[in-house]
């Protein structure tokens, strides 16, 4: 038995001490260090010993590696894929996170059920039996999908050796222990290494590993800072429990662009994907409505039709209000700033709120002409006219500036049925269509006369 020593661990950012003190040097977080066990001893690898017959790895001229494309693997979910960047790279390892309760076990357990491929799904939260009755409900046809409930990542790996899977989900990665570290699953130095034990086995089986990791009060996934690091690609699942949608964005992706944006809708019977947001970003109202406009925005490759909500009153309580949901509460106080200032609009001593409807974030400048639009709409009580939408960047001279990838925006606009655009006039469009009219600004006053006359 090898010598057991103690270390001190931050529990926020993995920062490893040699005596307790009550700050973190790292991160600067109070009453964080806490003391955990760690057993020095000759690890093996995630095999077997007597499988331990792999050879030691040597350099390769940069000219002699085979340079052929990576087939991806489809997962048949074509929300997830464009997220991903076209699918899953073998070999890979893929950290999901989310709030409680917002469906990342229900996504994974529903791709692995309808994966074309062999695949291993390894709970440590839930029965069989309750995965059973999940899977009941999400579909009846499940031939590829294997379900073992088990921590210890030396039995995972195991029956690993057994079932010889192609693809393998974990949940969670917090509930996960190796037996050469003595702490509790979930702390520090047991999060690193079993996730160490599973980047080795996805890299030298060239077999993906995708993890549910939990998130802190703050937002962040739980454990140290270097799980985020270790990986490859950091999902986040992210919405509203009071709605029925749900949002998966990529927040780091070595094999793809992090622009991506996935949209799905919550049902009894799983997540449905959602292949037109457009949609249920916009609401269908029968009547017109002052202080409402629909802005073309980008996520990713993804052209979406937005709704932006604008509320323009008096101050009532002296000083005014500025609340923003979904939109930087900055960039509208420099918009107000500008319509105050370059325009002649006297905003200073009212509340202005804006809102973005479907509960999503938007920080593409592309849909400043939108919000300049729905606030003059409420502020003049003339509701906008219906089939029209807006696409430009405001500038601090008032100026309507060009937006990147503007006959993207146009062809959705289009496509949606709507009959007027406005762009800015410095805009190379190539474009052409008689089924939508692109009206060229170049200042706010443009848009004023435009609108509202």
């Amino acid at each position: 038995m090898s010598k057991i020593k103690t270390a001190f661990f931050c529990q926020s950012c993995g920062t490893q001490y040699a005596k307790w003190q009550g700050q973190c040097n790292a991160c600067k977080a109070w009453n964080t260090i806490v003391e955990e066990i760690v057993q020095k001893e000759e690890k093996t690898s995630w095999r077997s010993s007597s499988a331990e017959t792999k050879k030691t790895p040597r350099p390769l001229k940069i000219k002699e590696i085979d340079s052929a494309q990576e087939v991806r693997m489809n997962t048949l979910d074509g929300e997830l894929n464009r997220v991903l960047g076209g699918g899953i790279i073998p070999g890979s390892l893929i950290l999901l996170g989310g709030e409680p309760g917002i469906g990342k076990s229900t996504l994974l357990l529903q791709i692995s059920l309808k994966l074309p491929y062999r695949t291993l799904y390894v709970s440590g939260e839930e029965s069989q039996k309750q995965i059973k009755m999940r899977a009941e409900r999400i579909t009846d046809k499940a031939d590829n999908c294997y379900v073992l409930t088990e921590t210890k990542t030396q039995n995972i790996f195991k029956q690993i050796e057994e079932i010889e899977p192609e693809i393998v989900i974990i949940d969670s990665i917090q509930t996960l222990h190796t037996e050469y570290i003595e702490a509790s699953p979930g702390s520090i130095s047991q999060i690193r290494e079993t996730t160490a034990e599973l980047i080795k086995f996805a890299k030298e089986t060239n077999i993906p590993v995708i993890l549910i990791g939990h998130i802190t009060k703050d937002g962040t996934i739980a454990g140290p800072k270097i799980l985020e690091h270790m990986v490859d690609t950091v999902l986040q699942f992210e919405g509203d429990r009071n709605h029925v949608y749900r949002i998966l964005r990529s927040l780091k992706n070595r094999f793809g662009s992090t622009a991506e944006l996935g949209i799905y809708e919550m049902l009894g019977s799983g997540l449905r994907e959602v292949s037109n947001p457009s949609e249920i970003l916009i609401s269908h109202q029968d009547s017109g409505l002052s202080g409402t406009a629909i802005a073309s925005t980008l996520e990713g490759s993804r052209p979406l039709m937005i709704e932006i909500q604008a509320l323009v009153s008096t101050a009532v309580y002296g000083t005014p209000q500025r609340s923003t949901t979904g939109y930087n509460a900055k960039r509208l106080n420099m918009i107000l700033a500008v319509l105050e200032k370059r325009a002649g609009f006297r905003l200073a001593a009212k509340d202005v709120f804006l809102n973005i409807t479907g509960g999503i974030n938007v920080d593409d400048p592309a849909i400043d002409l939108a919000v300049v639009a729905a606030i003059l709409s409420s502020n003049e009580d003339i509701p906008i006219e219906q089939g029209v939408c807006f696409a430009g960047e405001v500038g601090l001279s008032g100026e309507i500036r060009p937006v990147n990838r503007i006959d993207h925006r146009i062809q959705e606009a289009e496509k949606l049925g709507f009959s007027t655009i406005f762009v800015s006039k410095y805009n190379k469009i190539s474009h052409k269509s008689a089924m939508i009219q692109v009206k060229l600004v170049s200042k706010i006053e443009d848009i004023a006369s435009e609108l509202f006359g």
